[in-house]
């Protein structure tokens, strides 16, 4: 049975210990988390690991406790502006909660700087003893799964640094389950499924991605064809938010659930 990890938005309404909760009631041995609440995430919870030690010491237990590992951390973005630096707190606390992976998004339109931001990140990262998965997404400056591999084949730490494959990006950005086949698997580190329609209005990409994903089996994407193509050491997150459940009636450890049986039974594991 393959290993499967339960990612925040599946469960967006969730502190990090309610999603650790939350992932082991899904039978998940991994969880990906948002490391501090986003604005562009309004339905998170409020919560800070970063400045609250004590926050932070029973999220750690909690995860030990459940037997689950924090296997992504996010929110990092590297806009033109971003002070790498910064984020130095913050990967102190992933590196504290036993993190494996740091989770990049990448939005600087300037080439060269684009380039030099993304080592000095991934050095920073290796400082703490932290790995980075570069997330290429259609409207960011990595938009594809060959411009996520140029960018990480260009610095070289193979294993170490690399891309996290979304399904639904993979398949937004015009790509293919072959493409992936054909990676080198050394720079695949991560990778998260759901499902979707054959097409998506491209003002509508936002909404989709972070809001209104399908249960894997619901609709036309080969969640079993891509899981099979990954390195068979490839972490697998499950990313399904489907905000518009989101309530009493649709707690989100119930989501949780529904999103890996369904991940599950694709996968034929079921």
């Amino acid at each position: 049975m393959r290993r499967l990890s339960l990612d925040h938005i599946t469960a967006v309404d969730t502190t990090p210990i309610q999603l650790a909760k939350a992932a082991r009631a899904a039978g998940c041995d991994g969880l990906c988390l948002f490391m501090e609440p986003m604005e562009v995430l309004p339905l998170m919870p409020p919560f800070d690991i970063y400045g609250d030690r004590a926050q932070r010491r029973a999220f750690g237990q909690v995860l030990a406790d459940l037997g689950v590992t924090l296997d992504l951390g996010y929110p990092f973005t590297l806009a033109g502006r971003t002070d790498v630096a910064a984020f130095a707190p913050a990967m102190e606390c992933a590196a504290e909660l036993g993190a494996g992976l740091l989770n990049a998004l990448v939005y600087d339109r300037d080439p060269a700087r684009r380039e030099d931001k993304f080592a000095q990140f991934c050095d920073l990262a290796r400082d703490h003893g932290l790995g980075v998965a570069v997330e290429f997404y259609p409207v960011s400056q990595v938009r594809s799964l060959a411009e996520g591999l140029e960018l990480v084949g260009q610095l070289g730490w193979p294993g170490e640094v690399g891309v996290n494959v979304d399904l639904l990006h993979l398949m937004r950005s015009g790509g293919s389950i072959a493409e992936l086949a054909a990676a080198p698997p050394e720079y695949v580190l991560y990778a998260q499924v759901c499902d979707g329609p054959a097409t998506m209005d491209a003002d509508k990409l936002d909404f989709e991605a972070s809001s209104d994903r399908l249960l894997p089996g619901d609709g036309v994407f080969d969640v079993a064809g891509f899981v099979a193509a990954l390195p068979p050491t490839c972490p697998v997150s499950v990313e399904v938010p489907r905000n518009a459940l989101v309530g009493p009636d649709c707690p989100p450890e119930q989501r949780a659930c529904e999103a890996v049986q369904a991940t599950r039974r694709v996968l034929g594991e079921v």
